[in-house]
């Protein structure tokens, strides 16, 4: 950590807890996500395919294959990020994220475009995603859900702000200088705070989660933070109920994302300018519900909050299938927000909560690499159906049952393992 950073966290502190300037860094993060995200792809997705000629099937096949090896990768971020900290992660990650953006503006063949998708699958959507949810988490413990809610908040505002501010740039400059602004505004807008202001946990200027004072005669890092190693949370039922959980919401969720505008102009003939402006209401949904579900996460039985969210999530994808007006396309924007400000906030939470701090960067990345396959194939689906002339009305309703199952399981299934309790104790 540097002295700038150390004379701004004496500065910061004395006013108040530190920690809410990690949360706003960590917001920023998720919001600069937004350059790796689906819901940005979307308004480029129509014109890329006339522009290189490829269709929504190839388009969607090198996104997944680009997604899929991105994934696989994730584990390894995780443990970069207990190895080196977040902030070294993240400064690295936003670079790499914002040449990624430029390789996708030169991108001129299908190979092109799949090589441009993974960096920014893998910098975007995977590893700023990761890095930003673990440097929040190291900071608290009590207010753990209200601190991950209001970085979701960032979310909630790349999805508001990316699809329709995408439409102006390929309106106005096209699809390829569009994403050089993209990536030189993702670099303006993370350097500074990574680098300045950016510390990795509380112990680094010896203090404890939500602001706590370090206790001086406890210098073991054991002592300070507990939790299970990545093997034995593999070992864990609650992983893999989790894994098959949020499996299912990343697949849906994603798909929702990619084809939104699709699926609203070319099923209900939506002017695509709407369709992408839908997310807007989205984004006000989100803002309103994140610090309510950070909230409710502090305060109730996790397992059923993750059941809830599950349940939101079958609801979205069947409050599509009936937008056959402005109004009814409104009511479920509004549904999607509320899944994405319930969806966010678990996001962070989940790993430390079922099992730990110490080696959470390790668990989350292995998770989240599980989370990331679901992201890289959930839009295939659709895809096929849309290119081979099936009914993706009923294919996205059939799809539904996946996120009720997995609701059912969290409510009757998913508790904490007794291992991290006697930690705990």
């Amino acid at each position: 950590m540097s002295q700038i950073n150390q004379k701004l966290y004496k500065k910061f502190n004395e006013k108040f807890f530190y920690g809410w300037v990690i949360v706003g860094i960590g917001s920023l993060g998720i919001f600069a996500s937004g350059a790796g995200q689906s819901h940005t792809f979307s308004p480029f997705i129509p014109v890329i395919s006339k522009d290189l000629q490829i269709s929504s099937t190839s388009i969607t096949s090198a996104y997944m294959i680009a997604t899929l090896f991105a994934a696989f990768l994730l584990p390894k971020m995780g443990k970069l990020v207990d190895k080196y900290g977040p902030r070294i992660v993240l400064i690295y990650t936003i670079i790499l994220l914002g040449i990624g953006c430029m390789i996708f503006g030169a991108a001129a063949n299908f190979l092109m475009l799949a090589v441009a998708f993974g960096f920014l699958r893998f910098f975007g959507q995977g590893s700023l995603m990761l890095g930003s949810a673990n440097i929040i988490t190291q900071w608290f413990d009590k207010k753990r859900g209200f601190a991950l809610g209001l970085m979701g908040l960032g979310f909630a505002i790349s999805m508001g702000l990316h699809p329709p501010i995408s439409d102006f740039l390929i309106t106005h400059y096209g699809w390829r200088q569009a994403w050089v602004i993209i990536g030189l505004s993702t670099w303006i807008i993370m350097l500074p705070p990574l680098i300045f202001l950016a510390i990795n946990k509380p112990e680094d200027v010896n203090m404890l989660p939500d602001g706590v004072a370090s206790n001086p005669k406890k210098t073991s890092k054991n002592n300070k933070i507990f939790g299970l190693t990545l093997n034995e949370a593999l070992k864990e039922k609650s992983f893999y109920i989790l894994s098959f959980s949020f499996f299912s919401i990343s697949t849906l969720v994603t798909a929702l994302h990619f084809f939104q505008v699709t699926i609203l102009s070319q099923y209900f003939n939506m002017p695509s300018s709407t369709a992408a402006a839908l997310f807007i209401p989205t984004m006000i949904a989100m803002i309103i519900f994140i610090p309510i579900a950070g909230k409710i996460l502090d305060k109730f039985q996790t397992h059923n909050i993750i059941g809830l969210a599950l349940l939101v999530t079958t609801a979205s994808l069947m409050s599509i299938t009936f937008a056959t007006n402005t109004t009814y396309a409104l009511i479920y924007s509004i549904i999607f927000g509320i899944n994405n400000a319930f969806n966010l906030s678990l996001f962070g939470y989940i790993w430390p909560r079922y099992f730990g701090r110490l080696h959470v960067g390790s668990i989350q990345g292995t998770g989240q690499m599980v989370l990331v396959v679901g992201a890289s194939i959930g839009a295939m689906p659709f895809a096929a159906a849309m290119d081979l002339g099936y009914d993706l009305l009923n294919t996205i309703r059939l799809s539904a049952l996946y996120p009720f199952f997995s609701a059912f399981l969290c409510f009757f299934f998913l508790r904490q393992s007794q291992k991290l309790s006697d930690l705990q104790k």
